[in-house]
């Protein structure tokens, strides 16, 4: 009789190991998608080139390159004059974090902000990363109404 109670107790021991085992394995599989965002993307026509990282529990971009915000030599960056803050508007658009508040939610990021340096405007913008390739789209009010870019992982 004693024996049939320790091996009761040994087998509700090893269920909870288990089931504390595969709560840990699946915790981990949630967190490692949503990192899977953060490093150096460039645009699939070259035009964009940003650094993503994680800001805390959500993810920003700071701009490396974009072929709309430098100046004829391709390497001096512009000014920010048509940003809605007048006291930004003379600073330069290198490494401005341009896009914040995107957050891991059900497959995809969600719920960030995109400023489009060029032109001043602020857009909400999500994405997706399919075959290797992270599809950053950006849009007012409704994402259908919006445009999506293609990166690709840059190298170095």
């Amino acid at each position: 009789m004693k024996t049939s109670v320790v091996l009761r107790q040994s087998a509700v021991s090893m269920m909870f190991f288990i089931m504390s085992l595969s709560f840990a394995v699946t915790a981990h599989a949630q967190h490692a998608p949503a990192d899977e965002i953060a490093g150096t993307w460039e645009a699939d026509d070259g035009s964009v080139k940003l650094d993503m990282y994680k800001a805390g529990t959500e993810f920003e971009a700071r701009l490396l390159y974009g072929n709309q915000v430098v100046e004829s030599d391709n390497v001096t960056f512009k000014l920010d004059t048509r940003n809605p803050n007048p006291a930004l508007r003379s600073r330069s658009l290198k490494n401005i974090v341009f896009l914040s508040r995107l957050h891991w939610e059900e497959g995809e990021w969600v719920g960030g902000s995109l400023y489009d340096g060029s032109s001043g405007r602020t857009y909400n913008c999500k994405a997706t990363i399919k075959d290797g390739k992270m599809h950053l789209r950006g849009y007012l009010g409704v994402s259908a109404l919006g445009q999506t870019r293609v990166f690709h992982r840059a190298n170095g």
